[in-house]
């Protein structure tokens, strides 16, 4: 019991997924969403608000560009891809607090959270597969 304890309440301090995401920058709070994806695969589309820095670049970068005292959340494409824990460890190595959040960029977009590209917003598409999906009435936020 004290093992699946210590195990799920680190991962819940270490991991976070699309939804909390979302409510977090709904509800205003302060942190850096990073994309660690590559430039083809950001320029393709990206989480409204991100910052985009490849993993491989951050131990150069982000001393120089994110806050230290900011928490740090990293996505990479999917639960197929490792570049978000790749990411989470560079930030982990230069003593900031981060978290990965599982499911990545596929997951955002599959919920129909706010996704954008260099022309400005792309269409919210909500996947009945990953959430409940029902009729809206008025804007989507």
């Amino acid at each position: 019991m004290t093992d699946a304890l210590a195990y799920f309440s680190a991962k819940l301090q270490l991991e976070t997924d699309a939804s909390d995401v979302y409510a977090a920058q709904k509800a205003g709070e302060r942190f850096a969403l990073v994309d660690v994806r590559g430039q083809d695969a950001w320029d393709q589309g990206r989480i409204r608000g991100a910052i985009h820095m490849p993993y491989r670049e951050i131990a150069e970068r982000a001393p120089a560009e994110i806050d230290p005292g900011l928490e740090v959340v990293v996505y990479c494409w999917s639960p197929g891809c490792n570049a978000g824990t790749k990411g989470a460890l560079e930030f982990a190595k230069l003593g900031y607090r981060v978290r990965e959040m599982i499911g990545g960029f596929e997951y955002w977009a599959r919920e129909g959270q706010p996704i954008e590209n260099a022309d400005g917003p792309l269409p919210r598409t909500f996947d009945p597969l990953v959430m409940v999906v029902r009729e809206r009435v008025g804007p989507v936020t």
